[in-house]
């Protein structure tokens, strides 16, 4: 009976331990007398160990009252996102991309079998499905006249720009190999690759055309103070592969919110692309200097593009906020200064890595988002100078195509780029580990990006994404990229109606259609 209530009274922690040293006593007997292998020993010995640290350590309650097998729920919780994906996900059940998502850029990049067979997976009768109205007469439209010149009335270097190109990811954020290889792409596939707001690396000047982005931190461009330097600015900006340049005012990852690059992943190679000291922290504002209303954003505006040679200059904004937008369509007026391009980013963007509360739950969504811009500019009678560039979580040719009806000129995606060099959304994109070598500046893991095939890869992503959007635009009874409009889309609001983006997207305040 007493050793009965002895044992009872033991916790699980004081079993194990007691049971590692009489294990590690038996084995050491056992040793001692030759009636066994020393190499035996070392198992009981690192048992014991870890029971005792484990016991002995106050931050984790799990391990400290489960010693040695309360690991297991750290173990299991490390490879919780391998398990799910590989074994227990759906084709539809992924975030932020499903496999279904995921496996089209694999193939398109792959140059593989892009058909699928049996019918959809999607349920046509769920809220919130979206879909496309086919035409009897489909047209035949042509991929390679799928551009749209960027350049307004104050413009004198206008870019004819490929309705899809990539989104904004720095050199810093991404490997060397990884913006080698999206550069390269571009050049081959004739479209644009964004910078990000890193400044622009020899790894972006490959061939490809650049889109130049300037965030709060002045990356490439900036004095000592942090400020923006005209003088540095003229010297990257009069590059023949920069094309345009683009003001990033907000991000759809992280609205409002700055960035650190800390001290140590401040090597001299980055400190020079961003003309910062090396090794120090580096802060990005969650706003910038040069400018603090819309008047002044706007003199900004054209400052840079009269120092860039005339080249178009754009801001991009994920909408918070309507009236900040609308008081810098009323500056356009007031100050006749008209930028050359608006990027739209919705709130669904998100390669930066952020807070859950930016990520989750700050901005607009980019249909909401690009219906407002586009009525707000025809309000103002300025939109036919300024072309709309949409962001966000932008993969297929419906993805594409349902921008353009909700009021875009031509689309960025950052992700779906990503997909097409490897990635296999490990989400571990701000840890430096990066298991496919792109989201990290760990060599041993950079190195296995092969530049020849990811950027054919790049290429041919872009190139069959093109083709199944004329295919797409063309069964719906469009010949050209411009006459897809908001009445042939659709979406489920309730179990018993669908409602055109006709009906769904109107101005609140004249009631005329988005698109015409």
């Amino acid at each position: 009976m007493l050793v009965k209530k002895f044992l009872a009274s033991l916790t699980a922690r004081q079993i194990i331990w007691s049971l590692s040293i009489l294990f590690l006593a038996a084995i050491l007997f056992f040793a001692a007398t030759k009636q066994i292998n020393i190499a035996f020993v070392v198992l009981p010995v690192l048992i014991l160990a870890i029971a005792t640290s484990d016991s002995l350590q106050t931050k984790h309650t799990i391990k400290k009252n489960y010693p040695v097998v309360g690991r297991l729920r750290y173990l299991f919780e490390s490879v919780r996102p391998e398990f799910r994906q590989y074994f227990f996900e759906g084709e539809l059940d992924g975030k932020p991309f499903n496999r279904r998502q995921r496996s089209i850029v694999y193939q398109r990049a792959k140059n593989q079998k892009q058909t699928i067979s049996f019918g959809m997976q999607d349920d046509p009768n769920r809220i919130g499905y979206e879909w496309a109205a086919h035409s009897i007469y489909p047209k035949k439209a042509a991929s390679d006249k799928f551009r749209t010149m960027v350049g307004g009335p104050q413009c004198d270097q206008p870019y004819n720009a490929s309705i899809l190109n990539i989104s904004a990811m720095s050199y810093g954020a991404l490997s060397k190999t990884a913006i080698t290889s999206l550069n390269k792409g571009a050049q081959k596939g004739n479209f644009a690759h964004n910078t990000g707001e890193g400044g622009i690396s020899d790894f972006h000047l490959q061939g490809g055309d650049l889109i130049w982005q300037i965030g709060t931190g002045y990356f490439g461009c900036r004095n000592e103070d942090g400020t923006f330097s005209e003088k540095l600015f003229k010297e990257r900006a009069t590059l023949p592969t920069v094309k345009m340049i683009e003001i990033k005012l907000s991000q759809g990852a992280k609205p409002g919110h700055g960035g650190l690059l800390p001290a140590e992943k401040n090597t001299p190679e980055i400190a020079k692309i961003r003309a910062i000291k090396p090794y120090t922290d580096v802060h990005s504002p969650s706003s910038h200097s040069a400018f603090s209303n819309a008047f002044e954003l706007l003199v900004f505006v054209n400052q840079l593009r009269k120092s860039s040679g005339g080249k178009p200059v754009g801001f991009k904004i994920c909408i918070g906020q309507k009236e900040e937008f609308t008081s810098i369509a009323q500056a356009i007026i007031e100050t006749g200064i008209i930028p050359d391009f608006i990027t739209v980013d919705g709130a669904e963007g998100g390669t930066g890595a952020a807070p859950l509360e930016f990520i989750d739950y700050m901005g607009m969504a980019l249909s909401d988002a690009l219906t407002f811009v586009n009525a707000t500019l025809k309000e103002y009678g300025v939109r036919e100078h300024i072309k709309i560039f949409a962001s966000g979580k932008i993969i297929s040719a419906f993805d594409i195509a349902k921008t353009i009806a909700l009021g875009a000129d031509a689309c960025y995606s950052a992700r779906a780029m990503m997909f097409s060099l490897g990635c296999i959304q490990a989400l571990q994109c701000d840890s430096g580990k990066c298991p496919v070598g792109i989201a990290t500046q760990d060599k041993n893991l950079y190195k296995g990006v092969d530049i020849t095939d990811k950027t054919e890869r790049v290429a041919n992503f872009h190139k069959n994404t093109m083709k199944a959007l004329a295919e797409f635009i063309g069964a719906c009874g469009f010949e050209n990229i411009h006459q897809v409009n908001p009445k042939v889309f659709f979406k489920r609001v309730d179990h018993s109606q669908n409602k055109s983006f006709q009906e769904m997207y109107q101005s609140d305040k004249n009631q005329e259609l988005i698109n015409f």
